[in-house]
């Protein structure tokens, strides 16, 4: 299992996992029945400490999306609401929207060149029908 962590990120670690797994049940990568890495496994394997993991997997069972089997491992449970998918998706682009608010205002960037630029890239972007690449 893929996952990236933003170590730089004003996100917390284990935050990050529990919407990393959520994305991947949502995009289908990761599908009902599929077993997860153990606690263990998956804090070597990102070089972060094991309660994180322990905490990510713990919110995510809390929330039925996966259910830990001493003995057998976690295993992810029938897919995610529609509902949930949604509330997901708007969380991460909150989220992505304060971060980049927050990143322009220490660059001292005023609310007027911000909404100018975005404005732009979003006219370019519906008339090349992609999205912009840096």
């Amino acid at each position: 299992m893929n996952i990236e962590i933003n170590f730089t990120s004003h996100v917390p670690i284990y935050v990050q996992l529990t919407d990393q797994i959520k994305r991947k049940i949502s995009s289908g990568e990761l599908k009902p029945g599929d077993q997860l890495p153990t606690v263990r496994q998956l804090a070597a394997d990102l070089r972060v400490n094991f309660n994180t993991v322990a905490r990510a997997y713990r919110i995510l069972d809390e929330e039925s999306i996966i259910s830990t089997q001493h003995g057998r491992g976690t295993f992810i449970l029938e897919p995610i609401s529609e509902k949930v998918t949604k509330e997901q998706r708007n969380k991460d682009l909150a989220r992505l929207t304060e971060y980049y608010l927050v990143e322009t205002n220490r660059l001292g960037a005023s609310p007027e060149e911000i909404e100018k630029l975005v404005k732009k890239k979003l006219n370019q972007w519906k008339k090349d029908g992609s999205p912009p690449t840096p």
